[in-house]
């Protein structure tokens, strides 16, 4: 490991200082991806106005697909001119090394590094070992870790610095726990001198981590499907915490009007939420799931659009808007 005084690499975290949605893999009639329709969203998506693009991370899919898919689609991405930043999710902390490595090697923006799943993930000295491998893949790129208690393990304040200590490239942690664990990571990593970023996983805690925890930028599942109202939450919420009185109502405003849509990406369904979502609102392919027997039940499905078509009305004659 290098230490970090003794380094000159300066690291770019610009990409993490926005708004930042976790792309879903479109799935073809022949059950494989269609990376052209996933190309063509993300550039829409950025034209929009996000950062970047997340891929293949924490929207769910990753687990079912092959590790030759995944790089692919971050190829693919890539050769489309987006900034790309690429989930390591892996059962295997070798294989979420070349994960790094190939997102370094083809030209991605920036990592997000997931925990050591299943074998010893209890273990701090194996979560640490394993990621400083993965950051040590892919020295020269930003990279945040993702926190989440559907992981199994939650990194603590002693284990980041020392990975900050040791790894420069190291420049946040995204947080995909409630209002608790956004408040222990304002608290006790990214205040502390030279903490880094502090980045919203969860949509249902957007406000939150902006006004009440400093946040910086935020990771998003719900911007895939309604990316313009998702984009004007954050603006709204940055001006509120710059004092903004009339920003910081109607951020509250807009924040509990998405209330629904945006509980959907703290469940085990989340993906198949906003595939039924972006089906409606981008295009039809994304009704098909990574796995054909992955389905919601029909009234789950009517239920969500019924609240998308409410929040839909509201959006159209919100004065905040």
């Amino acid at each position: 490991m290098n230490n970090q005084s003794e380094s000159t690499t300066v690291i770019d975290d610009t990409v993490f200082r926005g708004c930042l949605p976790a792309i879903m893999t479109p799935i073809g009639d022949d059950g494989r991806p269609n990376f052209d329709v996933m190309a063509r969203h993300a550039s829409n998506l950025v034209a929009a106005g996000m950062t970047g693009v997340v891929y293949c991370g924490s929207m769910g899919d990753w687990p079912l697909m092959t590790d030759q898919q995944r790089q692919e689609g971050v190829t693919r991405l890539v050769d489309e001119g987006l900034k790309v930043v690429v989930g390591t999710g892996s059962q295997s902390p070798v294989v979420a090394a070349e994960h790094a490595a190939h997102a370094a090697q083809v030209g991605a923006a920036g990592l997000m590094v997931i925990p050591r799943l299943l074998s010893r993930g209890v273990s701090e000295a194996a979560q640490a070992e394993h990621f400083s491998r993965v950051l040590a893949a892919a020295p020269n790129l930003p990279a945040v870790i993702y926190n989440s208690p559907y992981y199994g393990y939650q990194t603590k304040a002693g284990l980041y610095s020392q990975l900050r200590n040791s790894h420069p490239n190291l420049v946040g942690f995204k947080e995909f726990g409630g209002a608790a664990s956004l408040s222990y990571a304002a608290e006790h990593i990214t205040s502390a001198d030279d903490g880094g970023l502090l980045l919203v996983g969860v949509d249902t805690q957007v406000y939150f981590g902006f006004l009440k925890c400093g946040a910086q930028g935020a990771i998003t599942g719900i911007g895939n499907c309604l990316p313009s109202e998702v984009l004007h939450l954050v603006d709204l919420c940055r001006r509120a915490a710059d004092g903004d009185c009339e920003a910081r109502r109607y951020a509250r405003e807009l924040d509990e009007a998405l209330a629904v849509l945006s509980k959907y990406d703290e469940g085990p369904d989340l993906t198949l939420y906003y595939r039924l979502i972006a089906s409606k609102t981008i295009d039809p392919i994304y009704a098909r799931p990574a796995l054909s027997t992955d389905r919601l039940s029909a009234s789950q499905e009517k239920y969500a659009l019924d609240q998308l078509q409410l929040f839909q009305s509201w959006w159209d004659t919100w004065p905040g808007r």
